[in-house]
C-alpha cells in the first residue's frame, strides 16, 4: 500500500516556504480497466485453453485514465475534483503504488502516507496495535521511530481502550480514526486522502482538520480527493478537475471549482444527470 522512494531532510523550524521542487510526478499515465467476456475460473481450464490455443477474449475497456500528466510540488495542497467515476480514486491509488499504470510513469520523492476507503490496508483479524505496527514497517520506520510515534497515534485516535481488539470489531468510525491517525502521525512528506473526512463524528473531524492545517503549514504536501468544497478550499490552493479519466482543468482552486460547479449545474438543468 505504501512505499518510500527517498527520504527528505526534516523541515526547518522557521515558516515553510513553498519550493518549486517536485514531490510527485505523473508522466503520460494511462490506466485501463477491461470487462472480460469470459474468464478462466480454474487451473484445469487455463491448461486446456493454453494447449488448444484458445485465448480468453478480452472485452472492451470500460474506463481509461488517459494521458494523465501532473506535477505536485513540495508543500503544495492539490484537490482532485469531479463526479463519481471520474477517476479521482484511481489517480490516488496510482500515486500510492496500489495500482500500476498500464503505461507511463509515476515518481514520488519522500515518504508517502495514504488514507483510502475504510479498512483499506487493515488485516481484520489483527488488533489495532498490530495493524499500526505493520503500517509502520511498510513505511520504513525503525523500531525506535515506531516506539516514539506509537503513543501519539493511539492518543490521537482516542482508541486506547480498543487497541488490543481485532479491527473486524471496530465500527466504521473507529476504522477511520485509526487509519487517519496512523497516516498523519508517521509524518509523511506526502499525504494522499480519499474522502476520509466524510466519516466519523464532528469532534474527530475537527481534530483531523486541525492536524492537517498544522501538517500543511509546516511544509507537508497534500493531495485530496473530495466532494467537500469547504475543506478543499481551506487546505488546497490548486484543483484538478477530472471527467471520464481526462483532465478538464488544472488551476487555482476557486477558479476551477467555479467552472466545475457551473458545468455541473448546466448538466443537471439539461437532464444529463
Amino acid at each position: 500500500m505504501l512505499h518510500a522512494v527517498r527520504e527528505t531532510q526534516p523541515h526547518p523550524s522557521k515558516p515553510f516556504q513553498r519550493l518549486q521542487e517536485p514531490a510527485l510526478e505523473c508522466r503520460n499515465v494511462v490506466k485501463e480497466y477491461f470487462l472480460y467476456q469470459q474468464r478462466t475460473t480454474s487451473l484445469r481450464e487455463w491448461v486446456i485453453r493454453t494447449l488448444l490455443r484458445h485465448p480468453i477474449p478480452a472485452g472492451q475497456s470500460f474506463f481509461t485514465l488517459t494521458d494523465f500528466n501532473m506535477t505536485v510540488y513540495k508543500g503544495e495542497g492539490v484537490a482532485l475534483i469531479g463526479d463519481n467515476g471520474s477517476g479521482k480514486s484511481t489517480v490516488l491509488r496510482l500515486m500510492a503504488g496500489i495500482y500500476q499504470p498500464t503505461s507511463g510513469s509515476i515518481h514520488t520523492f519522500g515518504r508517502v502516507g495514504v488514507v483510502m476507503e475504510l479498512g483499506a490496508g487493515f488485516h481484520m483479524e489483527l488488533t489495532g496495535a498490530e495493524n499500526v505496527e505493520i503500517y509502520a514497517v511498510l513505511m520504513g520506520l525503525t523500531r525506535v521511530q515506531f516506539a516514539f510515534r506509537f503513543q501519539d497515534i493511539i492518543e490521537f485516535s482516542g482508541l486506547r481502550d480498543y487497541v488490543n481488539i481485532p479491527v473486524k470489531y471496530y465500527s466504521s468510525g473507529m476504522q477511520a480514526r485509526l487509519a487517519f491517525s496512523v497516516a498523519i502521525c508517521i509524518t509523511p512528506e506526502i499525504l494522499l486522502l480519499d474522502e476520509v473526512l466524510a466519516v466519523g463524528d464532528q469532534g474527530f473531524r475537527e481534530k483531523c482538520l486541525d492536524r492537517l492545517r498544522t501538517y500543511h503549514s509546516e511544509g507537508g504536501t497534500l493531495v485530496i480527493a473530495s466532494h467537500s468544497f469547504e475543506i478543499i478550499r481551506e487546505l488546497c490552493s490548486r484543483a484538478v478537475w477530472l471527467e471520464k479519466g481526462v483532465i478538464q482543468m488544472d488551476g487555482e482552486i476557486n477558479e476551477v471549482l467555479d467552472v466545475y460547479q457551473s458545468a455541473s449545474k448546466s448538466r443537471t438543468m439539461s437532464g444529463q444527470i
